[in-house]
């Protein structure tokens, strides 16, 4: 029995071993298929993630292992490692520090103010960044995603594969090659990072690096994308799309199409102001003979100072231009040397953000910025209230009020004859018909005219200056305004022109018309007095009646004369207070149709102008 059992246990231990080699047979034979990139998902192509990454790397990459022996032998087989259950270890997300932070705080601000005056085409691409800021902020920040873009036959994919160590990326003379973005990470905890990018699970790899080259790297998530010249639509789609998520660029050009117009007029001289998350990479060095390669390097440069792209030469930020050679392996030490101080600063992100902020303030200056001073003045305001005053006759009430005072005081100091016969004349001649007087009508249509002209004058002072929304902001303001503003005037005109029904009487009127009757009294003596001795009732004695009637005579018009004289300081001064008030009346009633209303606006400018100002970064604070 025993025998028997030995070789019942023999027989199992071998179908046993059979069934591993077939599973690792098969197994080779999946990973030697996924070797070679993914052309992209076809139509009805399965892109769930989960398949693939289920139980291999906790971020849902494919584990991707190169025997060194295999890679020496030039035979590059490619297996897949099961690293145990998955776990997710803790990734602190990015954080700002304050001064961008206070940068974004004011974009929202400016964005917020801003809609109910600029359409949402204008404030598109302010949106968009802080989408992306408030995105990447809750991600990781100890991750830097770096694309790899080019052009056709630029060798992008060998840079690629060459960075990685392990041919990841497919190569050859088919164009375009590389039909769907694929990536690479050296450390755990980049899965978010990668599905923000919309590359699925079968599209990431993980290479196989020595503990030093993956120290270096260490936070690298490198994309690989599609030509962005390529004849597939699609392709370039994928590039503009990813290009917008990325932390870092890096530009990879051929001594033969490094200064295609297309891939400067489209994306360099656009971003020139992120130069500082950018490399330009002169690849296929080795085609050149002798010293071309510097030549090129120079001339690269020239055309990259032209774009308006800073270069990081003699220490200072901006763009770092290697020449190197993926094919031989030229400069590649280098760029990966550049590469990892430039993801061990975590800082590439940041300045991504901040880079787009200066991008979204430079496209709305014409929409927030001034050339010269903008608002309402004093002399503005007086202006506009001078032409109010002038449209409701606030200067012919006042002239019209100093006559009525006038008028008043010759009723009340004047000599009774002289009174009697301008009520005699009044009676033979009405005032009416002495000056020909302008009907309603005209007064009104000249009145509304003063009022427009008014208006538009104050609306063209104000918005002078202003941005082309804001200014018109401002003239709308001042046109709803104006509408009902002439018939308000017309009211205040009736109601406010005279302070009272009549002059009022100064102190010594009364004085004065008891010196007037005295006066008329005396010619009243002096004639009865000068009658009865022509019918001899009296005594003859002309002297004194004579006297009497002669004080009477020339006292009356001398007192007429003298309170003609003293009414005129008081008779000007009621004019000048009626004008006064009807003058602050239509004022006050421009100031709150016409002029507060664009003062609203006016600073509605000024709060977003602030705010815009904080975004462009000058005045902030530095933390």
């Amino acid at each position: 029995m025993d025998g028997g059992h030995a070789r019942v246990d023999d027989a199992e231990e071998s179908a046993l071993l059979e069934a591993v080699n077939s599973m690792e047979s098969a197994n080779s034979t999946d990973a030697d298929t996924e070797t070679a990139a993914d052309p992209g998902p076809g139509p009805g192509a399965d892109t769930d993630t989960g398949a693939d990454s289920e139980g291999f790397w906790d971020d849902g990459l494919i584990a991707r292992r190169v025997s060194a022996t295999d890679e020496a032998q030039g035979h590059g087989q490619v297996v897949r490692e099961p690293v145990g259950e998955p776990w997710t270890p803790p990734v602190a997300p990015l954080a700002y520090d304050r001064t961008l932070r206070s940068r974004l705080d004011a974009l929202r601000e400016l964005v917020g103010l801003s809609r109910t005056r600029l359409d949402s085409k204008t404030l598109a691409e302010a949106g968009r960044v802080l989408d992306a800021a408030a995105a990447r902020r809750r991600l990781s920040g100890q991750h830097t995603v770096v694309a790899i873009a080019g052009a056709t036959g630029s060798g992008k994919s060998q840079l690629f594969n060459a960075l990685a160590g392990v041919a990841i990326s497919e190569t050859g003379v088919r164009r375009p090659t590389t039909a769907a973005p694929i990536t690479c990470s050296w450390s755990d905890g980049a899965a978010t990072l990668i599905d923000r990018l919309g590359i699925p699970g079968r599209l990431r790899r993980r290479p196989l690096q020595s503990p030093e080259a993956e120290a270096q790297l260490r936070g690298l998530v490198l994309v690989d994308l599609p030509d962005h010249d390529s004849a597939a639509v699609q392709h370039r789609e994928q590039v503009d799309r990813i290009l917008g998520l990325v932390d870092a660029v890096i530009w990879v050009v051929d001594p033969e199409k490094y200064a295609d117009a297309v891939l400067h007029e489209r994306y360099l001289r656009p971003m020139a102001g992120h130069a500082e998350v950018t490399f330009v990479v002169l690849n296929q060095i080795d085609r050149l003979p002798g010293e071309a390669a510097d030549l090129v390097l120079d001339d690269l440069r020239r055309l990259l100072d032209e774009d308006g792209i800073a270069l990081g030469e003699y220490g200072e930020p901006g763009a770092n231009v290697l020449a190197v050679s993926a094919l031989t392996g030229k400069g590649i030490g280098e760029l990966r040397e550049a590469l990892g101080h430039f993801v061990a600063e975590r800082g590439a992100a940041a300045r991504r953000i901040s880079a787009d902020l200066d991008s979204a303030a430079a496209r709305l200056w014409p929409v927030y910025a001034n050339g010269q001073w903008a608002g309402l003045s004093e002399e503005a305001r007086d202006e506009f209230a001078d032409r109010l005053a002038d449209a409701v006759g606030a200067t012919a009430a006042g002239e019209a009020a100093e006559r009525a005072w006038r008028r008043h005081a010759n009723r009340a100091c004047g000599t009774p004859w002289l009174r009697l016969w301008r009520w005699y004349q009044d009676l033979r001649e009405p005032p009416t018909g002495r000056q020909a007087v302008r009907t309603y009508a005209e007064e009104e249509a000249t009145a509304r005219q003063r009022v427009e002209q008014a208006v538009r004058t104050v609306a063209e002072q104000a918005s002078g200056g202003l941005p082309g929304p804001w200014a018109q902001a401002v003239r709308e303001a001042a046109v709803r305004g104006s509408q009902g503003l002439p018939e308000a005037l017309d009211e205040l005109a009736a109601g406010a022109g005279s302070p009272a029904d009549r002059p009022p009487r100064p102190g010594w009127w009364p004085l004065a018309v008891l010196a007037q009757a005295s006066m008329t009294i005396l010619q009243v003596i002096g004639g009865l007095w000068l009658l009865g001795q022509i019918i001899g009732f009296m005594s003859p004695n002309l002297g004194v009646p004579v006297l009497l009637m002669a004080i009477g005579i020339v006292g009356g018009p001398g007192i007429e004369w003298a309170c003609k004289l003293a009414v005129r300081g008081p008779a000007r001064r009621y004019g000048d207070e009626a004008e006064r008030r009807l003058r602050e009346a239509a004022a006050a009633c421009g100031r709150a149709r016409v002029l507060d209303p664009m003062a609203a606006e006016l600073l509605r400018y000024r709060e977003v102008r602030e705010q815009y100002v904080r975004v462009t970064g000058v005045g902030t604070p530095i933390g």
